[in-house]
Formats: structure tokens, sequence, C-alpha cells
């Protein structure tokens, strides 16, 4: 074997090694990054449905309690944690968590008269293939049958 060869396979398990540690940082980034609450616990901008490609916002008629039972369904759900707010103040904001890497998605819930206002949105990346809009609509189904 040529001594080039030798370096040039010794040259690649490095970068193999560099990019498994790279995306190892990323991943632990993704799951340890602090959530901070002055940046996601935001009212949304407007109270007309809308999709966009990393999220959703839905205005769903509740009656004056739908904050208070909302908050019993979504805190029910799994990897779903409250980040701030609570129902007396008419606004929470939920961190869920997907199943396998742990990114996080920020969902923001205010009581506007009879109707919720609900706010889901990723954190990273720019296209959430229709999984903030999938679970919203799963606690706004389980809200109506409450």
């Amino acid at each position: 074997m040529s001594k080039g060869l030798v370096v040039k396979k010794g040259f690649g398990m490095i970068v193999l090694w560099v990019l498994a540690f790279v995306c190892l940082a990323f991943l632990a980034y993704v799951r340890l990054a602090p959530s901070d609450p002055t940046v996601w616990h935001v009212a949304p901008s407007s109270h007309d449905d809308k999709s966009f490609s990393n999220g959703v916002i839905r205005q769903v008629p509740s009656g004056q309690d739908g904050l208070r039972r909302m908050d019993i369904i979504v805190s029910s759900d799994p990897r779903t944690q409250k980040l701030a707010g609570d129902v007396a103040s008419g606004m929470i904001t939920y961190v869920s968590r997907s199943r396998m890497v742990g990114f996080p998605d920020y969902t923001t819930m205010v009581q506007s008269g009879e109707d919720l206002v609900i706010y889901a949105r990723s954190r990273f990346g720019r296209k959430d293939f229709g999984v903030n809009a999938a679970r919203v609509n799963r606690w706004v189904d389980a809200l109506t049958a409450y």
C-alpha cells in the first residue's frame, strides 16, 4: 500500500468523525437549547385562520372557558409542556417536542371572547410537513368532544 493511499484513507476517517460530531452537536443543541418565553410567548398577529409552511393560526369557537378546557387537553399530550402563561392571564404557550429528535414546536393559545385563537409554529426549519396543523386539529377535535 502506498503512503498516499494511507494518508487519503486517514483523512477520510477524520472527515467522517468530524461530520458525526457536527451532527451530534446539532442534535444536542436542538434538544437542549433554552426556550425563551420573551421570544415564544407572544400573541398571534392575526386572528384569521391561516396555514403557512411551518405552522398554522386557527380561530375556534370555544365559549368563555375554551382556554381552561384546552389547557386540560394539551397538558395530557405526550412530549408537551407549558412554557409560559396561564388560564387566568388568558394566554398560554406550550412546547411540543418530536418523538425522535426532540425538535421543539411552540403553540400559543389566546382566549378572545367566545373564541380560542391558536398559533402553532416550528422553531427550526422552514417547513414542518403539516405536523403543527395535525396537532392543532387533534386538540381542536378533542375540545369539540369535551
